[in-house]
């Protein structure tokens, strides 16, 4: 369903993941929330609020601190035909219930022939910014990416967390939802009503002509700040907000690659392995590999666990003045 029509207004990220889940609540009975501290408290970063109160208990259930359990009986409930959302209180916490998504949630339609499914989002507050330290840091799309049978996406928007998470709950296959903790406060238009985003396409947020960043998530804000920097450099960046990690949407990066010749990839996750080292992969396989004029760039977190120390933690991933410097060298023909 499009939003093209409807009035908009100012809502944090946060506000509008917990709109569209009361949307989607009110829209089938078969939509249920389930996570730790997700009740009373309102969730470990206030996003459900006081959905307890509207829906009681029976549809925003706290689960005990079991992910791996929790994890299965939210698969279970997808395979009896519920429309389950689990929420992680951070995403490292993943880690505990790989079995249940890995193993289950992502194989169950191949092995019975497509007779069944699992229609189950999960929610992942991931990312550093917020002093959380190694084990509650991290960004861990890239682990899920390389699933098949699982969808990834991570919206950067207020109005793309509504959009993309009602189509999610809609999906009839389990989708992999990132959210960073970094972008809850953070503003924007955000359509009145019920409405979907596609679930594999990207997003060319500014248009340039001499230089591709190709970004996800928070990235894609600090992408789009370092394109201002350089603009008045006269340096033209296109800036690419990639979505949907898992379909990934090629095409358009392919298509902005050859149109500006250059392309720097920016994502927070480790750079070894990441969704960077797949967009370059893409690049480097297309026929836009033949236009480029530079080497590619990829401007990732660095090799080692999230520091604590605020400004470890800052310098283990890419800022905007990494980005411009990136930019610029990529640019002026510097390696």
């Amino acid at each position: 369903m499009s939003a093209e029509n409807a009035a908009s207004r100012e809502l944090t990220y946060s506000q509008a993941i917990q709109e569209a889940l009361a949307l989607a609540m009110e829209r089938d009975d078969r939509v249920f929330l389930m996570g730790e501290d997700i009740g009373v408290y309102g969730g470990a970063f206030q996003v459900t609020g006081d959905l307890v109160h509207r829906f009681g208990e029976d549809r925003v259930m706290d689960t005990p601190i079991s992910e791996l359990g929790g994890a299965g009986v939210a698969v279970g409930a997808a395979l009896l035909g519920q429309r389950p959302v689990f929420e992680f209180q951070f995403s490292d916490f993943a880690a505990l219930a790989m079995e249940q998504i890995v193993n289950q949630a992502a194989k169950i339609r191949y092995m019975l022939g497509g007779k069944a499914s699992v229609p189950l989002v999960m929610r992942f507050p991931s990312g550093s910014g917020t002093g959380a330290a190694a084990q509650h840091s991290q960004s861990l799309e890239a682990w899920l990416a390389h699933v098949p049978g699982l969808k990834v996406v991570q919206p950067s928007t207020p109005h793309d967390a509504k959009g993309m998470l009602l189509a999610a709950i809609e999906d009839p296959d389990p989708v992999m939802f990132f959210e960073h903790k970094l972008l809850y406060k953070m503003k924007g238009p955000v359509p009145e009503g019920y409405y979907t985003e596609p679930l594999h396409e990207a997003r060319v947020r500014r248009v340039g002509d001499q230089v591709t960043i190709a970004a996800n998530s928070i990235m894609v804000h600090k992408a789009l700040d370092a394109a201002e920097q350089l603009a008045a450099e006269g340096i033209s960046a296109e800036v690419i907000d990639l979505r949907s990690l898992r379909p990934m949407d090629y095409r358009t990066v392919i298509d902005s690659v050859c149109k500006t010749t250059r392309l720097v990839c920016v994502y927070e996750g480790t750079k070894q392995f990441g969704i960077g080292t797949e967009v370059a992969a893409a690049i480097a396989e297309s026929e836009a590999f033949d236009r480029l004029d530079a080497p590619i760039v990829r401007l990732g977190g660095a090799d080692c666990p999230l520091p604590y120390n605020p400004d470890l933690e800052r310098a283990a991933v890419p800022q905007v003045p990494d980005i411009v410097a990136a930019v610029r060298r990529t640019v002026q023909g510097g390696r």
